[in-house]
């Protein structure tokens, strides 16, 4: 066969195979790894979205690296949480990502959104903002917790992502409004995981409407996902719901009001301070005071004091993830982080 003919077979099979493969994907850059979970796998088969905070680290103590920077720099689609989970990328969204358009999901239709908790073993947030009025609709996750998962959820299902285009809003956007009095561990629930999977589908097919088919598909196939997995984690956790357990950092609440499982307190409220020896104290007590069956660390930071406050007691220890800080990013992830949250609730508090 000659060079010419070739080439011609060479030619004809690329346009038989073109039209199966995806056409070149935005530029997308995902600040935290259950995000970016969500992203990979609605823009599976399309393209890579790269991730800020990568392996270990938590975006509660993160430091933008050059290789973030010029990823942001190149963005076309930013996906973050907001200022009150990743307040280290308020400046470099603002002098680098000018041409990306920046999606800020503590700001999607269809969430539940929570204060931080005040009183009994959990210390109040010091951050001016308690309880803003802008998000006061939301403080009701009661109703949210109940067992009427197709309610709450269908409207994030229905892909609430087409009203909401329009949230994915352009960089030089001015906050109008903080979010200091809210609990940003937003995707602990699946039915806040699922309204955020809508959105970031409605933001990646407006920025790519040549690939909308397929964000589309996979937005339902991960819709679906989360429907099955919400129901997994109630079955998993019910048998333990009642026990107390202690843990590292205030970052569960979410958690434990959809599946009402018993967070009896926190070691401390956020990772940026540790305890005083007071408050070490106070937690020590109030593992003995209630029986707390389980006390659990973080992988991201020192277990230590989990040692000192279970001293004494028969308290079990054990971990929690909430970020999959130990887990490798990818489509996976989300599903993976929810089941490992489950799992070890289940596993230590069963052994008391």
């Amino acid at each position: 066969m000659t060079l010419s003919r070739l080439g011609l077979a060479a030619s004809t099979a690329a346009l038989f195979l073109a039209p199966t493969m995806a056409l070149a994907a935005p530029q997308v850059v995902v600040s935290i790894k259950p995000v970016h979970s969500l992203v990979a796998a609605i823009m599976k088969g399309v393209g890579e979205p790269a991730l800020v905070v990568e392996g270990a680290a938590s975006p509660h103590t993160y430091s933008l690296k050059p290789s973030n920077a010029r990823a942001l720099e190149n963005a076309n689609l930013v996906f973050w949480v907001g200022h009150g989970l990743e307040a280290f990328l308020d400046k470099p969204l603002e002098a680098l990502a000018g041409k990306a358009t920046v999606v800020e999901l503590e700001d999607v239709p269809g969430l539940v959104r929570l204060p931080f908790r005040e009183g009994g073993a959990f210390e109040a947030h010091d951050h001016g903002h308690e309880g803003e009025a802008g998000h006061d609709e939301h403080a009701a996750h009661d109703d949210h917790a109940d067992e009427q998962h197709a309610a709450d959820g269908h409207a994030a299902e229905e892909h609430a992502g087409e009203e909401h285009a329009g949230e994915a809003h352009d960089h030089d956007h001015e906050h109008e409004h903080e979010h200091g009095g809210i609990d940003m561990h937003l995707w602990l629930d699946p039915m806040n995981a699922k309204a955020m999977a809508a959105a970031i589908e409605s933001a990646l097919v407006t920025a790519d409407p040549e690939n909308a088919e397929r964000y589309k598909a996979n937005g339902a196939a991960l819709a679906a996902e989360i429907d099955a997995l919400d129901k997994e984690i109630a079955a998993t956790v019910q048998p333990v719901a009642d026990k107390p357990f202690i843990v590292f950092h205030d970052a569960y609440q979410y958690f434990e009001h959809r599946y009402k499982v018993r967070v009896a307190g926190s070691i401390t409220v956020s990772p940026e301070t540790m305890p005083g020896a007071e408050r070490v104290a106070e937690i020590h007590g109030k593992v003995k005071e209630l029986g707390a069956a389980c006390v659990f660390a973080e992988p991201q930071f020192e277990p230590k004091l989990v040692s000192v406050v279970t001293e004494g007691t028969d308290a079990k220890a054990g971990t929690l993830d909430p970020e999959g800080g130990a887990l490798e990013a990818g489509p996976g992830l989300y599903p993976e982080l929810m089941r490992n949250l489950a799992n070890s609730l289940k596993e230590c508090l069963s052994r008391s």
